[in-house]
């Protein structure tokens, strides 16, 4: 039994994206491995077909989907949205076995390549008779590569703010490269983006990276926006650059798929492989980012800090201010963590100051309970009440971020005149901030292996021929995933899901949402504020 497939590109109907995507669609090389309808794994008796030959030059959230002719519901829907490779439009791109069969580390390893047939899942839990959804590649090694290992000049660059584990990231790429396939010369571009054309480079050895896992921020330094596309493209051809690892938030992997497309534009045979790098936990797709277990384990340390100062005083209220500029993650994991925190303010929920249910009538009634309180907030929440009261102007940094006002001291000055103009009552006000301290420690033992992961599936992509790509872990399995759909749209804590319930239950705060209306006016108010949400990111 044969299989038919369809692509959504070929329908009038279709959506903008894919239809600007069409026209790049180009035949595959033969020497590729192309991945096989997934309908096998429900059907072991089903002959597999092979995508060998199947015109799919990949874009970034090009899905392609497979259907069985028999138009099985439980069969249907099946989307494999796949990572561009080198010979899309290197055709010609001669193959060679990987080293990894010759590595001792391996030698014991039952299947030492991913199979080309292995896909993993963006949604785990499906309906029994539902589509079947979007998968993307597994990541690992390749029992084929597109690059000599002798010929290979790789470049490793990190851009953005400073989180836990980038230095981590980079000693693995390193040894990755260097143990696993025998590369030798590899360049670290200091600086971020703009080490590209400023000439600031360092040669990269086993020897050179080996501790740096224990320090925090990035070995290679760092910088904001620089990002030049021709002249970074420039300087890669001219240093003979073949394969380009770029460590850093959405925005710098919006620069990673730009300089992929000139490289594809030119005809380079230049592998780009991005590592999504962001405290906040916001990148979409992935499951959680580098750095983010480590944020909210050092998170601990202040908000028991905060604890301690406020139950040693009398009326004595704490506030916690953690990141998370658009995304609350860090806030919510270590309230949930710390069973310490009485209240958790973070920019996906609004919040009010007065009236019933607002925070200063929550605030009263913990202190009568229990003679102290303890706030956690997020950097991004109540932005829309400073800028009203301070008239402000938007200004964004280098990245394109906007600058936020310290949401911090305004709410501890707001707690402050309340009590002491309105209700004439003494309070002890304890502020911590310790931004700087969580981002800029080395990465806890979670975060390192983690890291290694990383680095080494972009190591294994890289050298397999994939290019244009970023990995991370889907459903706790690792995957390349096109850069498209890891900057399309940010993640951001969801309050009609359950874990933002949890919250509210540990802390028993007010969610600040109306519900004298019933709880159908309650969710219109949720889905006003992620409509809302999704209009600013």
């Amino acid at each position: 039994m044969e299989s038919t497939i369809s692509s959504p590109i070929s329908s009038t109907k279709s959506s903008p994206l894919l239809h600007s995507a069409s026209h790049s669609l180009g035949s595959r090389s033969q020497s590729f491995p192309s991945l096989p309808l997934v309908q096998t794994l429900r059907y072991p008796s089903f002959k597999s077909r092979s995508f060998l030959g199947f015109p799919f030059r990949s874009r970034q959230n090009q899905p392609i989907r497979s259907q069985s002719p028999n138009h099985q519901p439980a069969n249907d829907g099946f989307v494999l949205e796949d990572v561009p490779h080198l010979t899309n439009f290197l055709p010609n791109l001669p193959s060679y076995p990987n080293p990894l069969k010759q590595s001792q580390a391996y030698a014991v390893v039952k299947q030492t390549f991913v199979s080309p047939d292995d896909v993993v899942a963006q949604k785990l839990v499906v309906q029994k008779e539902g589509p079947r959804g979007v998968h993307f590649r597994r990541a690992g090694p390749r029992e084929k590569v597109y690059f000599k290992s002798d010929e290979v000049r790789a470049c490793i660059v990190t851009c953005g703010g400073l989180c836990p584990g980038i230095n981590t990231v980079i000693r693995e790429i390193v040894c990755g490269l260097n143990y696993m396939y025998g590369v030798e010369d590899i360049l670290g571009i200091e600086g971020g983006y703009r080490g590209f054309y400023s000439k600031n480079t360092l040669r990269l050895t086993p020897k050179v990276v080996n501790d740096i896992h224990k320090r925090g921020g990035t070995f290679l330094r760092t910088s904001r926006g620089g990002h030049d596309t021709n002249k970074i493209v420039d300087n890669i051809q001219d240093r003979g650059i073949n394969q380009v690892y770029i460590i850093g938030g959405d925005g710098t992997q919006r620069g990673a798929d730009l300089i992929y497309k000139e490289v594809e534009k030119r005809g380079l045979q230049v592998a780009v492989a991005g590592i999504p790098k962001t405290i906040d936990n916001d990148i979409a797709v992935i499951d959680k980012s580098f750095g983010f277990d480590t944020a909210v384990e050092e998170a601990q340390r202040a908000i028991n800090a905060a604890h301690v100062e406020v139950e040693s005083v009398e009326n004595g209220v704490g506030i916690v201010k953690l990141m998370g500029r658009y995304s609350g993650f860090i806030a919510l994991h270590a309230t949930l963590a710390s069973r310490d925190v009485d209240c958790c303010l973070i920019p996906e929920s609004p919040f009010y100051l007065e009236g019933r249910g607002g925070l200063f009538e929550f605030v009263e009634e913990r202190l009568k309970e229990n003679g102290h309180v303890v706030i956690v907030l997020a950097e991004g929440a109540g932005q829309e009440y400073i800028a009203g009261e301070m008239n402000a102007v938007d200004v964004k940094d280098a990245s394109g971020n906007k600058l936020l006002l310290d949401v911090g001291l305004w709410l501890t000055q707001k707690i402050k005149d309340h009590f002491t103009k309105v209700k004439k009552t003494a309070i002890n006000m304890k502020y911590i901030d310790p931004t700087y301290m969580i981002r800029a420690i080395p990465s806890n033992a979670s975060d390192n292996i983690y890291c290694t992961l990383l680095a080494q599936s972009a190591v294994h992509g890289a050298m397999a021929g994939f290019s244009g790509f970023t990995v991370g872990p889907v459903n706790s399995r690792h995957a390349y995933i096109p850069i498209a759909r890891v900057t399309e749209t940010q993640n951001t804590v969801k309050l009609t899901d359950r874990m933002w319930a949890r919250l509210l239950a540990s802390t028993n705060q007010p969610s600040f949402l109306e519900y004298s209306e019933g709880q159908g006016k309650a969710e219109e108010d949720v889905d006003v504020i992620n409509n809302n949400m999704r209009a600013t990111l």
